[in-house]
């Protein structure tokens, strides 16, 4: 978390948090979510308008995923400044990038933050064909564009035998709230 963040809460420990705001998407994009888009429905409906507008500036995404934390009870925030600001995910808190090299297998996340993919626990693929992996960091969705690496370090066997699962058990079954706003 950044220092000015820390600071901002301290100066104004009280301010309320809000929800429905922000979103998380499939490939790891942020969307501010005015009250139009919350209006239009839910961030992961599919309605056009919906998710709202894409974070394009650069310095504010970077600001954004620094400040990503997540509640013991499976919240996912944005801590901007004194507010927190809770995460409408459209599928997992994570997105796991990876690249496959032959020998090795690169992982980092949404956030920019390299992992040791020698921590991945769990490999999982629902009834869409989506892949996740289950790190100590959390459950993440591997993103579409790093589908044939995936498939190369499964098929090398540097990643665990994958495990069907249908998407709507994931929250439960790794301790995360996809909506905020509706719980």
């Amino acid at each position: 978390m950044d220092d000015i963040v820390k600071q901002a809460m301290a100066k104004w420990p009280h301010v309320p948090a809000c929800s429905g705001w922000l979103g998380l998407d499939e490939r790891g994009r942020w969307y501010l979510r005015d009250e139009q888009a919350q209006a239009s429905g839910a961030f992961d409906s599919g309605i056009p308008g919906a998710k709202g507008a894409e974070v394009r500036n650069e310095k504010l995404a970077d600001f954004i995923a620094r400040n990503y934390l997540a509640e013991p009870d499976g919240r996912w925030f944005f801590q901007n400044g004194p507010q927190r600001v809770y995460v409408e995910l459209e599928n997992a808190p994570w997105i796991w990038r990876l690249r496959w090299d032959g020998e090795g297998l690169q992982m980092h996340s949404h956030t920019g933050a390299e992992l040791d993919a020698g921590a991945i626990t769990e490999a999982l693929m629902d009834e869409t064909g989506r892949l996740y992996l289950a790190t100590p960091s959390g459950l993440g969705l591997v993103h579409t564009q790093d589908m044939i690496d995936a498939a190369a370090a499964l098929e090398a066997g540097a990643l665990p035998a994958c495990e069907e699962v249908r998407a709507e058990a994931l929250p439960q079954r790794y301790g995360f709230v996809r909506s905020p706003a509706r719980a």
